[in-house]
């Protein structure tokens, strides 16, 4: 879309606006080039995925335009950057109709079945061997998007594949759909195109993360999760999820010349000259189209092939490198790549006859539902777990799964005895698809879900905004056993050598009964167990005491403060400066802290509040453990505060995880990708492509293992 020196001459303005923003001194007149710098940008970020500028520089000039935009209201335009998130609430979504229906595509399911499609496509052409045009099946939502003399004018979902749903203002939040798009250039006045939202692989990740530590039940998979996100009716929301856009069909166009193109079909809607200038006349050329103008369509991910068994061939490479992929796909398309053959060869009324799915061998199976089990986890969440006969899906036998809690139950219907659909996609949790309910034969029971901890036998409570019931006993011996679990674990204190099995043998024998037990174990009994030789009891002991050096916010991570998750942890570390001391702040004070909202704020008062807790910190200061800032704990001289890091590579004299701790230490900041707010790169052995993104922009220091720690020691 930018080639070299439209960028150069993009990141030039863009740095000029920057400077004006700095000095003040940007006017109304100034309203055009702002706008162009900052679709340039989001298009480097959202379409690229290689930003140029840093999210400060961005958020600075995107600012500046709102200023502008709302002291001169004239001077709106629909296209304009702010415009893609609206004031309040989608009340509704209204049914429209799409300008070319819908349709499905036919199926298969191995290569015979491509290569007898092939055999009709070679009939109904006339052709020996047939061009196609191969692309990925995307495992998302459905979605038909309009523009009309350059501008979005509407996005809808699927339906029923005549007419969809309006969600326009949703769209707009989709930083990967341009508001407006030079199809002029191509003399096209209107056109519908065709995709497919999805929420990758990492978004999603990190939105079920965000869910779980919410004891909210996380969704089964991305496409549930890009398909829900389209019906939110808060467009701010929406906003948050941060979904990705595949445009990979122009389903219509108008063009100056006369034409219009229906799938496939072009016809000539006047007598004037039959010009072909400006037209389309492959798939191929479609898709390179769309991303020259800024859409994010599998130009890079097609491929056009001559002859079925190439194409074959494709399908299969593709499928053993789906899991290597950002996004989930469920298969191949292959589409017949002429628009004039596509007319030739026709439609049924169910699908086009010039393109099928190669479908990707299920990551499905059924099984059946034996048992339900009750867990108790350390904030006293109780948690159904569905014993399922073994059944192996996906690379893995799966003989468990949680089925979160009461409400999921009752939504998808699951009795014990059912038969169940079960589904694994790519590094997903397995989760129940759906109870097969026209296999039951009557002998299938209720799930009784218990009024009284499974554990302990306190009465379960549930708030009214939750799914979740729980027990509120903290002396519940599951919730300990857990929070000790927790403790322990390797993002926590990272005490190596005493997992799962040992933290619950030791507590079951008495050896252990709270979180401070951990530094009072009794290693003369330990060493009278059954598999406990002098090696393993050293290195236990060892861990134990490497474990007191753990920085401040490890130790808060560690305790298990409800909705606490690492990133909240480190922003308390760098706030106090004696842990304990929090018991003294407000929830008003907390909230004023970076990104902590009224319901962190209020667990956080809650934990601090409790005079148990405070003992407990008391006990693990007293047996060594650090309950100070990292502030304190910067090597003097040595501060890189302020100061971004990235790195790539293997190192030869440290581990990742030690050199990343030297960085924090000393008031460095890590970061997870190659952009311009990146000021060091620390390059190992066998570097990628991180190395290269950082070769292209100017202002990152690429440093070697060894500067690296000359740069750490001064």
């Amino acid at each position: 879309m930018y080639s070299t020196s439209h960028t150069q001459k993009l990141q030039t303005l863009s740095t000029n606006l920057l400077q004006k923003v700095k000095a003040h001194s940007l006017k109304a007149s100034d309203i055009t080039h702002l706008r162009e710098a900052l679709r340039f940008h989001e298009y480097r970020y959202y379409i690229l995925n290689d930003p140029l500028f840093s999210d400060f520089e961005y958020d600075s000039l995107y600012k500046e335009l709102e200023k502008i935009e709302a002291e001169n209201p004239s001077l709106i335009t629909s296209d304009s950057p702010t415009q893609r998130v609206a004031i309040g609430l989608t009340k509704d979504f209204p049914t429209v109709q799409h300008l070319v229906p819908m349709l499905s595509l036919e199926n298969s399911y191995d290569a015979e079945d491509l290569i007898d499609w092939d055999r009709k496509a070679r009939e109904l052409t006339g052709l020996t061997e047939v061009e196609y045009c191969v692309e990925p099946k995307f495992d998302g939502a459905s979605i038909s998007l309009i523009y009309e003399n350059d501008l979005l004018v509407r996005g809808a979902t699927r339906g029923d594949g005549v007419a969809g749903d309006d969600i326009t203002t949703n769209i707009k939040q989709i930083r990967s759909v341009p508001l407006s798009a030079a199809f002029s250039k191509y003399g096209i006045q209107q056109i519908e195109i065709r995709g497919e939202v999805l929420m990758n692989k990492n978004n999603f990740k990190k939105y079920n993360d965000q869910l779980v530590e919410q004891s909210l039940a996380p969704l089964a998979n991305p496409r549930n999760a890009a398909a829900g996100s389209l019906r939110i009716k808060n467009s701010k929301e929406v906003s948050r999820r941060n979904l990705e856009a595949f445009l990979y069909h122009v389903s219509y166009f108008t063009n100056v010349d006369g034409w219009t193109m229906t799938d496939g079909r072009l016809i000539k809607t006047n007598n004037d000259h039959h010009s072909t200038a400006n037209l389309l006349l492959t798939h191929s050329d479609s898709l390179k189209m769309l991303w020259d103008l800024g859409f994010r369509s599998p130009q890079k991910e097609k491929k056009v092939l001559t002859g079925i068994e190439s194409v074959i061939d494709y399908c299969n490479q593709f499928e053993k490198e789906r899991d290597d992929l950002p996004y989930e796909i469920d298969g191949m398309v292959i589409k017949v790549n002429d628009f004039l053959l596509q007319d030739k060869m026709g439609m049924t009324t169910h699908h086009p006859r010039w393109a099928i799915a190669f479908k990707f061998k299920a990551r499905q199976a059924t099984t059946k539902l034996r048992a339900v089990e009750f867990q108790v986890g350390r904030t006293g969440a109780v948690t159904p777990v569905a014993k399922l006969d073994p059944v192996f899906i996906s690379g893995v036998t799966v003989s468990s799964i949680s089925v979160h809690n009461e409400e999921y139950i009752k939504e998808k219907d699951l009795k014990i005895g059912d038969s169940v659909l079960i589904e694994r996609a790519g590094d997903v949790i397995p989760q129940i698809v759906k109870s097969l309910t026209e296999l039951r034969d009557g002998d299938e029971q209720e799930i009784v879900f218990p009024k009284h901890c499974p554990v302990c036998k306190s009465k379960l409570t549930k708030e009214d905004e939750e799914a979740v019931w729980r027990c509120v006993n903290i002396e519940c011996p599951a919730q300990v056993v857990e929070r000790i679990i927790h403790f322990a674990s390797k993002d926590a204190m990272d005490i190596r050598s005493f997992g799962d099995a040992n933290v619950r043998k030791f507590f079951n024998l008495g050896f252990l009964k709270d979180v401070p037990g951990v530094y009072n174990l009794p290693f003369d009994k330990i060493a009278m167990l059954e598999g406990f030789k002098e090696k393993s009891i050293n290195n236990l002991k060892t861990a134990i005491e490497n474990s007191k050096q753990q920085p401040l916010h490890r130790l808060i991570y560690a305790l298990g403060i409800r909705f606490v998750g690492e990133t909240t942890a480190k922003v308390l570390a760098a706030f106090i400066d004696y842990l304990p001391n929090f018991k003294n702040y407000s929830i008003e004070d907390l909230q004023n802290m970076e990104d902590i909202g009224p319901k962190v704020a209020g667990s956080i008062y809650t934990f601090f509040r409790l005079p148990d807790n405070i003992k407990m910190l008391h006990e693990l200061e007293a047996l060594g453990l650090n309950l100070k800032s990292n502030k304190s704990a910067m090597v003097a001289g040595s501060s890189l505060e302020g100061q971004t890091f990235l790195f790539t590579g293997t190192l030869m004299q440290l581990k990742r995880s030690d050199a990343e701790e030297m960085v924090e230490k000393n008031g460095g900041k890590l970061l997870s990708g190659v952009s311009s707010k990146l000021n060091y790169l620390v390059v190992g052995e066998d570097a990628g492509s991180k190395l290269e993104k950082a070769k292209k922009i100017t202002s990152i220091k690429v440093l070697s293992e060894k500067e690296f720690l000359q740069l750490i020691n001064g």
